[in-house]
């Protein structure tokens, strides 16, 4: 069972009723190797929740045990990946905004407003959009945004940890730890690293 966390439930706020309001969060943009991940997300007027918020709060478990709330609880929902090669042809910023843009693409629903974590956007389409500052600590639509890019993220590089075992993604997810550093030294990158990333702290340069 979910356990509830009250402190935050008097931080997170929701909009307009009137309005129909799309969260957009993206997940793993710092990450060495994988895709960059977003999700948008349109909650019913209303909505809260006792132990949503930021997806980086909350334990493996708890975002597993939200997802299936939230994905019968939305209006609509989409998630997309940016894989890594279209990161290193256009920049891991360009990518995020872009996987936003594609996770928008998918809603069933045209929103009316979007709500962003962050604060860099771009224009999508002629729909208003407001870039929040830990935007995913302040707004429904963006923590569940959140949740649904974490989990839909991590369970790629749970898939790919099979053929590249060694790099331990189940674990690590493709963050720059140590241990996923002193793989890169031992056995080099795969395809699913990011090359125009600095993959380790000294400047190296790796073949394309």
């Amino acid at each position: 069972m979910i356990s509830s966390n009250n402190s935050y439930k008097n931080i997170v706020k929701t909009y307009n009723p009137l309005l129909r309001i799309a969260g957009t969060d993206e997940a793993g943009r710092g990450c060495l190797a994988g895709p960059v991940t977003a999700a948008a997300i349109i909650l019913p007027a209303g909505f809260n929740h006792p132990v949503l918020k930021d997806s980086k709060q909350l334990t493996e478990r708890q975002r597993n045990e939200l997802l299936p709330l939230l994905k019968k609880e939305a209006v609509a929902f989409g998630v997309s990946h940016v894989y890594e090669t279209e990161i290193d042809k256009i920049n891991i910023l360009n990518a995020s905004i872009l996987a936003m843009h594609l996770s928008l693409d998918q809603l069933s629903f045209r929103p009316q407003k979007i709500v962003v974590d962050g604060n860099r956007f771009k224009p999508y389409g002629n729909i208003p959009y407001e870039c929040i500052i830990k935007g995913d600590g302040k707004f429904w639509s963006i923590a569940a945004a959140s949740v649904l890019a974490k989990t839909s993220r991590d369970a790629f590089m749970e898939k790919i940890h099979q053929e590249f075992p060694m790099y331990n993604w189940a674990k690590n997810k493709g963050y720059p730890t140590q241990e996923h550093r002193r793989a890169i030294r031992k056995h080099g990158l795969t395809k699913y690293h990011r090359k125009s990333f600095r993959q380790l702290p000294q400047q190296l340069v790796f073949e394309m």
